[in-house]
């Protein structure tokens, strides 16, 4: 007997490993790459602003103005979340027609091309390439940052679907920290290597490409998608081992049969179809306050700057408080990790946006004081972990997950699309804004963003119902009751039978 669970215990572990793979692999070429070219560009920003400049006075024989050179360095940030809009725009169809897997693979093609342009960027003597690299680096965070919580959430298992999920968000604050450190002057910081600094988000990229082969397609995408019974089947055993896979086997089988003959939709249905009417609500609502809270844009960073400087930090040890703030985030996310499945997923969002607005006050209350007390730059620096802190918490990662868990697999991707293109425009309107925003508002430039964190928490306590340890079946009939109060839909996935059917 004895031998018999030993091999037993040695195949789970097994299996174990192939979803850490598959985590992992996804990860480090999905939402990391999103951090990462997010921080890389902070350490080179005078160097690349030099370069315009010595490019310009060549071509021209004649300097530009120190306004166009802000101008010039305002397009190489833009293009950015610019490009990434057009990756979320891409995300859709990609996972459609190629699958999850194969998506995050071929996704690696657009940053190790913008990892060329911007290498080669100096000797080609062409500032025109560090932009486009931009534009390419942010397709690749387009698509990344859609596919991948995707790809995760369809491939683990119910009772884990939170903790795998909530991983992008992991990797997002461990590629903002890793940005940070690389970008340290005595690593890839140096006036004289911030072209491989740039470029250096490739590493990321061929690491994906050298291990995510290895790990199985999405067994929901195989099944429904496809209607490939078999790979599926194999997919879930690699991924589950030998633990009894017909309840879940079930699940899936029941949402094939209600979407039979039906096609994936696109962006705009879902604004037409009163059946994902709360769920096309709950995204708009979760994915603008991502960026219109104030974190995940510069406008926090804006601020850390400056604070440390009236704290009286020397100069040079600034950067490394910096590094400080992103290492919050990726304690708070790894942190949320462990307790999304006790907490659920509307607590950690509701505390989490209650405690930012919470922060928020304080903050604008100490920088309008920060003249009158000497110990109020201290308090300011207080704010800036804690609101960081806090955005950890539950808002910086459960939002990515939850498009995952109310949208059915025909909806999904749509889902995902808007999600991302609202996540790319509003960084994009809030770095263009936010400078007018502190010169209107001056030390009340948070009040905004109070606003945002404020409603967002009472939306999620008001009209998200939880989806902790619930099958997606489950989840789209409490959708249902919201969107069919009077009636029935005669066409919903969710019906009696294939309710029953998946009951233990």
């Amino acid at each position: 007997m004895a031998d018999e669970a030993q091999p037993s215990d040695r195949h789970r572990q097994l299996q174990g490993k192939v979803l850490v793979l598959t985590v992992c692999a996804a990860g480090i070429g999905g939402t990391f790459q999103y951090g990462y070219n997010l921080t890389i560009i902070n350490a080179p920003t005078s160097y690349i602003q030099a370069f315009i400049n010595e490019t310009w006075l060549e071509r021209t024989g004649l300097p530009l103005e120190r306004s166009k050179i802000t101008l010039m360095w305002t397009f190489v940030v833009s293009v950015f979340p610019l490009g990434g809009l057009a990756g979320a725009l891409l995300a859709g169809p990609m996972a459609i027609k190629l699958g999850r897997k194969k998506s995050l693979l071929l996704n690696n093609m657009f940053v190790i091309l913008a990892a060329l342009l911007v290498g080669f960027s100096r000797i080609a003597k062409s500032f025109e390439m560090i932009m486009l690299s931009r534009f390419f680096a942010g397709i690749n965070s387009g698509v990344g940052m859609n596919i991948q919580p995707m790809y995760l959430g369809e491939s683990a298992p119910k009772e884990f679907r939170g903790a795998v999920t909530l991983t992008s968000a992991s990797f997002t604050a461990l590629g903002l920290v890793l940005g940070q450190v690389v970008g340290l002057r005595e690593i890839l910081g140096a006036e004289d290597i911030w072209p491989l600094l740039l470029a250096s988000n490739a590493v990321p990229g061929l690491i994906q490409l050298l291990l995510l082969p290895w790990a199985p397609e999405s067994p929901r995408y195989l099944l429904i998608d496809r209607g490939d019974k078999e790979s599926c089947i194999c997919a879930l055993h690699r991924l589950r081992g030998s633990h009894d896979l017909s309840s879940e086997m079930k699940e899936m089988l029941a949402e094939q049969a209600a979407v039979q003959g039906k096609t994936a939709k696109g962006p705009w249905e879902l604004f037409r179809d009163p059946a994902v009417r709360w769920q096309l609500i709950t995204i708009l609502v979760l994915s603008s306050a991502m960026q219109l809270c104030g974190n995940d844009s510069a406008s926090m960073y804006f601020y850390a700057s400056y604070v440390f400087q009236e704290a009286r930090i020397p100069y040079d040890e600034i950067q490394y408080y910096i590094i400080g703030t992103g290492s919050c985030e990726l304690i708070t996310s790894m942190t949320c990790n462990l307790i999304i499945e006790r907490a659920g997923r509307r607590m950690l969002v509701i505390g989490g946006y209650s405690l930012m607005a919470v922060w928020a006050v304080v903050f604008m209350v100490a920088l309008s004081l920060q003249d009158r007390f000497s110990w109020m730059p201290y308090l300011s620096m207080a704010c800036i972990f804690a609101y960081i802190l806090s955005f950890g918490i539950g808002p910086a990662g459960v939002t990515g997950m939850i498009p995952t868990e109310i949208f059915d697999q025909m909806t999904r991707p749509a889902g995902y699309m808007i999600c991302g293109s609202l996540l790319w425009t509003n960084l994009f309107l809030v770095g263009m804004a936010f400078p007018f925003i502190v010169e209107g508002l001056g030390h009340f430039c948070y009040l905004p963003f109070f606003t945002v964190c404020v409603c967002t928490a009472l939306y999620v306590s008001f009209f998200l119902p939880e989806t902790r340890g619930k099958s997606l079946l489950e989840i789209s009939e409490e959708f249902n009751k919201r969107n069919f109060k009077t009636q029935t839909c005669e066409n919903s996935w969710t019906n009696l039978e294939d309710t029953k059917s998946t009951m233990l």
